[in-house]
């Protein structure tokens, strides 16, 4: 298979895990504050990451001249990003959430074009601009309101970074898999988030934290939503270029919406599903462009 076409695999994959991520912070982070929640994500994404680079035989060892790259993705896309992600998704919604981050496709179609030297294609305009009006129609305008304004910021923020680190990720040489560029940039989120976060743990609610939902919400972020998601979208940027690469990040609101309808009964008609054929023609226009 053309090795486009298993990157755009990798990365509708990620971004429909982080689709439903939404919902299951919005239920976790109620209970678990949003910097705990990510250094317990990360954590456990940690140990899933270290013994799969140790099964896969894989070395751990980076050259001086990369040090400073990784640390660079783990403090924008893992720490910045994630941290005011969790955020932004307490004070606002889910469907908040999954709106205002679909800027991300946007930002780094700039990002590629500033940083990489990517050319700036009609095409890959067009099929953004599909995407972006997919999106609009599938969940429609939503105003900010003043007590969302924080959270909405956050987001915007959130989107901003995670743009910025998916463009870096392709400045990282070849020679290292993909799996070991992942754990370290999780490795180095962790160290940073550690130093505040071991002050506030006494204060967590254990008796709350037992509950299945919220442990499994925990389970979920560090293995599926991190661990897995991350790799597969860093593996996917790999075989594609950034600004083509970032527009499957839409398959996270269709994820979002669908998973709503199903599972909590929100409205999907008519415009939703017009909205979800506008992304799908998005991503196929920049799938259909030539090398």
């Amino acid at each position: 298979m053309n090795e486009k076409y298993i990157g755009a695999l990798y990365l509708a994959i990620a971004a429909s895990i982080w689709g439903g991520m939404y919902v299951v912070v919005k239920v976790t982070v109620a209970v678990v504050p949003p910097l705990e929640l990510v250094w317990m994500r990360y954590a456990i994404a940690g140990i899933v990451l270290v013994f799969t680079i140790w099964r896969l035989g894989y070395s751990f060892q980076l050259d001086k001249k990369d040090i400073p790259l990784m640390v660079l993705i783990g403090l924008i896309g893992n720490f910045l990003s994630i941290v005011t992600q969790e955020i932004g998704t307490m004070y606002t919604s889910a469907q908040m959430g999954a709106v205002i981050t679909s800027a991300t496709p946007a930002f780094m179609v700039l990002f590629a074009f500033f940083l990489l030297k990517e050319a700036m294609t009609v095409r890959k305009c067009a099929s953004i601009l599909l995407a972006t009006a997919g999106v609009w129609l599938m969940i429609g305008p939503v105003a900010v309101q003043t007590d969302e304004f924080v959270g909405g910021l956050s987001l915007v923020f959130a989107a901003l970074t995670w743009a910025l680190m998916s463009v870096l990720l392709k400045r990282v040489p070849g020679k290292y898999p993909q799996v070991v560029t992942t754990t370290y940039a999780i490795i180095i989120a962790f160290i940073v988030l550690t130093p505040p976060v071991l002050f506030r743990l006494p204060h967590l609610d254990v008796e709350q934290m037992a509950r299945p939902e919220i442990w499994g919400g925990i389970l979920y972020l560090g293995i599926i939503s991190t661990a897995l998601a991350f790799f597969l979208w860093n593996r996917g940027l790999q075989l594609m270029d950034a600004s083509s690469g970032g527009l499957f990040f839409f398959f996270q609101p269709i994820v979002g919406a669908i998973l709503g309808w199903l599972l909590l009964g929100e409205e999907m008609g008519l415009r939703s599903f017009i909205g979800i054929l506008c992304i799908f023609a998005g991503v196929y226009t920049v799938l259909r462009q030539k090398e």
